[in-house]
């Protein structure tokens, strides 16, 4: 009885290599294909590559991966496969967009939906606005706001002054009551009525 062969020889690439390197072919007396599976997709994507070129489509660059991290295609940086959300329905099991990408795509998302605005808007805002909150002069600003009656974008605030102005229920005397306060103005309002304060005059 003659033992099977535990290997293979690559008619392209000339290797002796493991029988678990070829694909299967049921056409071919061994069962396996010519080729290993290196030399198959090297050749497989040069071919689809000059195919691609001839028909004047533009072919990205091959880009070699080290084991454990994925290209993105949206920054163009490779990274590893920690920075990457899981996808069960992808070939390789992950996101086709790195989490950094991802997630500025969906700052844009969010900011096109809530405000009806680009990034692109809301940085002209920001420049304009001297690269300061306009109410406290000092913050960074990092909020959009916005009026809630009629969804106009007013400028770009920071947190406490957009937490502040939403708290005082965006309206305009109650913050104009609030700065009399602070300036030691305070008014005491006269009960004319229940539930009815008449204003000092």
């Amino acid at each position: 009885m003659v033992a099977e062969p535990d290997a293979k020889q690559c008619r392209k690439c000339g290797r002796e290599q493991p029988l678990a390197a070829f694909a299967k072919d049921r056409n071919r007396r061994d069962g396996l294909q010519v080729h290993c599976r290196e030399c198959v997709a090297r050749y497989s994507a040069a071919h689809y590559r000059r195919r691609r070129e001839a028909m004047g489509a533009t072919v990205r660059e091959r880009v070699e991966v080290p084991d454990g991290h994925k290209l993105c295609r949206t920054c163009g940086e490779i990274k590893p496969h920690s920075d990457w959300h899981r996808n069960s329905t992808a070939s390789d099991g992950l996101a086709t967009r790195c989490k950094s990408c991802k997630a500025a795509q969906g700052r844009a998302g969010h900011l096109k939906r809530a405000y009806g605005i680009t990034e692109a808007e809301r940085d002209a805002m920001v420049a304009s606005q001297v690269g300061v909150c306009v109410i406290c002069l000092k913050a960074p600003p990092v909020h959009v706001d916005h009026c809630h009656k009629t969804g106009r974008v007013r400028g770009v605030l920071c947190f406490n002054c957009n937490s502040a102005i939403g708290k005082l229920g965006d309206d305009p005397d109650a913050v104009r009551r609030a700065a009399a306060y602070l300036e030691g103005n305070s008014w005491k309002p006269t009960l004319v009525a229940r539930g009815v304060y008449q204003l000092p005059s």
